[in-house]
């Protein structure tokens, strides 16, 4: 199996997916623990995929997404954004948007807490 189809495997059987450097319990890079961070505090169920495990997934989730960085989140099969664009997101109230128009759990009262201490 190549490596675009493990991650179209991955991002079309998991509602929520971060390709990531190391795992949610323990990230290897700042930008990945920030957006493990989010979703943990938010309470969403997801698939980690450390790319830093397999040199072909590293560039293949590049390739794939036409991204030049990492981490990367999927919700149910789209590809949403990096960092920035995941940290905007949530003190925009756009991805509780997305994630009530998808159907994914999360804890909205936490991801109110997000916002308020980033006011």
């Amino acid at each position: 199996m190549t490596a675009e189809d493990q991650i179209k495997e991955t991002v079309s059987k998991d509602d929520v997916v971060l390709f990531m450097k190391g795992t949610k319990s323990m990230p290897q890079c700042g930008f990945s623990s920030r957006v493990a961070g989010v979703l943990n505090f938010m309470g969403v169920e997801y698939t980690d995929v450390n790319v830093l495990a397999d040199e072909g997934i590293r560039q293949g989730i590049k390739d794939y997404s036409d991204w030049p960085t990492i981490p990367q989140l999927y919700v149910k099969g789209e590809f949403v954004g990096g960092c920035d664009i995941i940290t905007e997101m949530t003190l925009s109230g756009e991805l509780d948007q997305l994630f009530e128009k998808e159907g994914v759990t999360y804890d909205k009262a936490a991801a109110e807490k997000i916002r308020e201490a980033n006011v």
